[in-house]
């Protein structure tokens, strides 16, 4: 293909979760021209929509907070970084969620209602019932779409970087099947994280980590990415557990008193950590894999709370998927979030010139190995805005765009499929919330395999399918080669020797 056709602006922004939106913002504030290119088709198709527990912030107690998520993190946080977040907590959200948007978030007795959730010290958590991301998604999406300097592209991929010398020009864009170079002064990455990935996620069906391996594709640094957080409360409809009808259960679920039993009836949380039901994710995960294991499930109780008055979203869900709620919910662990990502500064900055990556795809040292409740959404917000301001007033200088090329056969229509299958099978087994270290080598070199019969295709064919099986791979094969690296069992990089099988009888 040729670059005789393409589109210019200020800003490039690829993706549409609060992370990019935020990046939107900060840089049309400053004046710029800002495209914001989305795979998605409606809000539901960004990770921010789905999350339910709400958004921490410091307020009064910034050091707390931050000591908060250190420890969660297994002491493995950037204390640096996590001061910018905290530092910036309370402004932001007063800034863009309150004063901006407007956000109706709960009250109680006309005054905010904070709650709190695993690992916190304290109530400082705002929320909308348990659907907190989509009350803040679609006034935001809403309000962007009708700012004249901002123009969204929905059902569009990002295929590729375009760069030279250690610098970002743009991006190739696919929409309906036309790709076309798309210029920019700066790009930023917020394409979200790597569900699709796993066979049980809580992402939406489109995260298979496309920022992440373009920029590694490009050749930025990538770092942290064995650290895969498993969220431990993970509805399971159905004595199948189809994979496709799971469901997160908030975490402020425990926090307002929920119990989990195993498959005996017996709470267990307290044999393994001393906060019981409210212990840090990661140590919730294993728990909960290894009761489910030991006595075949386990179930959340929420009879000590109110749940239908308190949380009604996630009543009428279980119900919508058949689960008595008041017999308890079955709940299993599912990837949720990617601790690690494209290497980042304070400012969104990657290794390469004009490249910014904020939200999940992006390693800002926030959360080190593992990720406390409800720091997700403030830390897309707080490095969005960052970024977006910093990325504002370059230039945009056109050059040679990557010729994409559709020479060949179209491929069967299960291929795609077929080695995603493969995949997620690989990393389901070998890299999920426990990892033996004899293992890890295997699962590299499965995944390598895989990588280079896609990259055979991606040579002479061009579809957004394609591309994505290929970011799937690369990404894969990022998180399999930090993990077989890392020698060390910390946080959700949890390293477990296989017993040696018994010897047969004969």
């Amino acid at each position: 293909m040729t670059d005789q056709n393409y589109e210019t602006s200020d800003v490039l922004v690829v993706g549409s979760g609060i992370a990019g939106l935020a990046a939107a913002l900060g840089a049309v504030r400053e004046g710029s021209d800002v495209t914001v290119a989305t795979k998605a088709t409606r809000p539901e198709g960004a990770s921010s929509w789905w999350a339910q527990g709400g958004i921490a912030v410091s307020r009064d107690h910034p050091e707390q907070f931050k000591q908060d998520i250190i420890a969660a993190s297994d002491d493995t946080a950037d204390p640096d970084a996590v001061d910018v977040l905290v530092e910036n907590a309370n402004d932001a959200v007063e800034d863009v969620l309150l004063d901006t948007l407007e956000v109706k978030f709960d009250e109680n007795g006309g005054d905010l209602d904070f709650t709190r959730e695993a690992a916190h010290s304290e109530d400082r958590i705002l929320h909308v019932d348990a659907a907190t991301g989509k009350h803040i998604h679609v006034p935001f999406l809403n309000y962007l779409d009708a700012h004249d300097g901002v123009e969204i592209l929905d059902d569009t991929a990002a295929l590729e970087l375009i760069r030279h010398e250690g610098r970002v020009h743009g991006a190739m864009l696919e929409s309906d099947g036309e790709v076309t170079p798309h210029y920019a002064g700066s790009v930023v990455l917020a394409t979200g994280g790597i569900g699709e990935l796993y066979p049980r996620t809580t992402n939406p069906d489109m995260a298979t980590g496309d920022g992440i391996a373009m920029a590694a594709l490009a050749g930025a640094d990538v770092e942290d990415m064995e650290y895969v957080q498993f969220h431990p409360t993970v509805a399971i409809p159905g004595e199948d557990g189809d994979d496709d009808d799971v469901f997160l259960v908030s975490e402020a679920v425990r926090g307002e008193g929920a119990l989990l039993r195993n498959g005996d009836g017996e709470r267990f949380m307290k044999e393994y950590h001393a906060d019981a039901e409210l212990a840090p994710r990661d140590v919730v995960a294993r728990a909960v894999k290894a009761e489910r294991e030991g006595t075949g499930e386990v179930l959340l109780d929420v009879s000590p709370l109110s749940f239908a008055a308190e949380f009604p979203g996630l009543a009428r869900r279980c119900t919508d998927h058949g689960i008595d709620y008041e017999d308890g919910i079955p709940v299993a662990p599912a990837e949720h979030f990617l601790c690690g990502g494209v290497a980042v500064d304070d400012r969104g900055r990657t290794t390469l010139d004009r490249l910014y990556a904020v939200g999940e795809c992006s390693r800002t040292g926030v959360h080190g190995a593992n990720r406390l409740a409800s720091t997700s959404l403030l830390e897309g917000l707080v490095w969005g805005l960052r970024a977006g301001e910093d990325a504002a007033g370059k230039g945009v200088e056109p050059i040679e765009a990557p010729d994409l090329l559709e020479r060949d056969p179209d491929l069967p229509a299960r291929f795609a499929g077929d080695k995603m299958h493969r995949l997620r099978r690989v990393m389901d087994e070998q890299l999920g919330v426990e990892r033996d270290p004899d293992e890890l080598g295997k699962a590299m070199a499965t995944v390598r395999r895989l990588k280079g019969e896609v990259d055979a295709y991606v040579r002479t064919r061009t579809s957004r399918s394609l591309y994505e099986l290929r970011h799937a791979s690369v990404t894969a094969l990022l998180v399999a080669r930090h993990a077989s690296e890392n020698t060390e069992s910390v946080g959700t990089h949890n390293l477990v020797e296989k017993a040696p099988a018994e010897p047969s009888a004969d």
